[in-house]
């Protein structure tokens, strides 16, 4: 009979083969494609009815004016006397915005930008606004039609916004997209809107519209125009709807390029973990920093994700306690501007807020979110995200074979390498990585997102 210590052996080699084969069946399972979710594309999300619903299918202009007597509040609202408590000595934005930018950002917002508001409102209005209605939502949009078309290959795009920002970090971009240059053979016929429940567009009356069931309601838009075929970018919420959307409707989607790729199917999170463990593995030498680890994700999320904690839970109580209150929105959604465009920001007086931007373009933005009141139906999209029933529906895993650009912009606040995409984007085409840039790209380099963009269309669509 064998000696009891070569039957141990047996058995620890036959549990390790055990746990090996069970690994290797896992992880072919967790690296199958993903089944795609049935969605009901007609789901109706409206308030409540007392008769049959009847889509209003008419697309129309719409208006963005504000009218002047919400104008004359706000200017009553921002002169009361600011009863802030002082910041702690040498801090700059770690704590949060700083008291004293805070108070010459309202000084400039009462005695500039709202004397002049009538400008800015024409500027807000300098494309075209329309709205229309899809599943119950009016759904509002600008539509950039191209201004130069001869010679050029117009392809539509779908562009889309996420939060704090809201279609107004497009208008720089907008123009290049539209017009076109020399380098490219390609212009765009643009279709930005607002999300449900975001700036001009209608919130869900009722729990259960998340990012699934957003990229349902942008699809039958552009159905609605008629773009049956139709290229997707994408930041934040939109990178994420954007890429829900290729996932679902494939029929419709000739390519996807984002400015924050992700993937956060089960298999992406183990290879997320291991290019911590082992970066050579899975990063270029040459991008090692842009993929600073699992500490540096850790140490990001502590600092800087507690809003969306409580966006994913309490999504009414921040949006009350923000709603027309001018100075805390603000407060509340500019300080994203400081360390989402540079975290090093933070330890700055100001954080920095205008080395990148005006405070023109970053109170354009708050006035999109005050003057539809829509802060909290904005902030609900977490609440309707980040849950088991919409985690559950695994679009994650479903794999995109559209054309896929990825663009990295240094100052973004976590990156995913190439490695851990790629089982959810077998067909990229382009990945680049920018020195310079951050969260906002189309607000902070529009020129250089632009050129990263049809630099990914001529590969897609040679």
């Amino acid at each position: 009979m064998p000696s009891a210590g070569v039957t141990a052996v047996r058995i620890l080699v036959g549990v390790l083969a055990a746990v090996l084969a069970v690994s290797i069946k896992n992880y072919r399972d967790l690296s199958a494609p993903g089944k795609r979710p049935e969605l009901d594309s007609n789901e109706y999300w409206g308030p409540v009815l007392k008769q049959p619903y009847k889509e209003n299918k008419a697309v129309l202009p719409y208006d963005i004016s504000v009218a002047p007597e919400l104008i004359a509040d706000l200017k009553t609202q921002l002169d009361r006397p600011l009863k802030l408590q002082e910041p702690l000595e040498g801090v700059g934005f770690e704590y949060g915005f700083n008291s004293h930018e805070l108070q010459k950002l309202v000084k400039y917002w009462r005695n500039n930008y709202l004397t002049k508001w009538n400008e800015r409102e024409q500027f807000l209005k300098k494309f075209d606004h329309f709205q229309t209605e899809v599943q119950g939502l009016k759904i509002h949009f600008i539509h950039a039609k191209p201004s130069k078309v001869e010679g050029k290959k117009v392809l539509p795009l779908l562009l889309l916004h996420g939060w704090p920002g809201s279609v107004r970090e497009f208008y720089d971009i907008l123009p290049l997209l539209t017009a076109g240059n020399d380098k490219s053979d390609y212009v765009f016929e643009v279709i930005a809107p607002s999300l449900p429940g975001y700036g001009w567009s209608q919130g869900a009356a009722r729990t259960g519209l998340g990012a699934a069931q957003a990229s349902v309601v942008l699809r039958n838009l552009m159905l609605r125009l008629g773009f049956d075929k139709f290229v997707i970018q994408g930041g934040d919420w939109g990178s994420i709807i954007g890429s829900n959307l290729a996932a679902l409707y494939p029929e419709n989607v000739l390519g996807y390029h984002s400015n924050m790729c992700g993937n956060n199917s089960p298999l992406g999170g183990i290879r997320l973990l291991m290019s911590s463990i082992f970066p050579s593995f899975y990063i270029d030498s040459q991008y090692a920093h842009f993929y600073k680890g699992v500490g540096h994700v850790f140490r990001t999320t502590m600092e800087e994700m507690g809003y969306a904690h409580i966006q994913a839970t309490k999504p009414d109580t921040i949006g009350t306690a923000l709603a027309h209150n001018p100075v805390g929105l603000a407060a509340y959604i500019i300080e994203k501007f400081s360390t989402w465009t540079n975290e090093d920001y933070k330890t700055l007086k100001d954080g920095g807020i205008t080395k990148r931007f005006t405070y023109d373009q970053l109170l354009d933005n708050i006035m999109v979110y005050y003057v539809t009141n829509s802060i909290t139906t904005s902030v609900r999209l977490y609440a309707e995200t980040m849950n088991p029933t919409q985690m559950g529906l695994g679009i994650d895993s479903v794999h995109i074979h559209a054309p896929v650009g990825c663009a990295h912009f240094l100052h973004e606040l976590m990156h995913v390498p190439d490695s851990v995409l790629a089982n959810k984007f077998p067909n990229r085409i382009q990945t680049t990585h920018y020195n310079d840039g951050g969260h906002f790209p189309a607000f902070e380099v529009p020129q250089q997102l632009y050129d990263d963009f049809v630099s990914y269309v001529k590969k897609a669509f040679a």
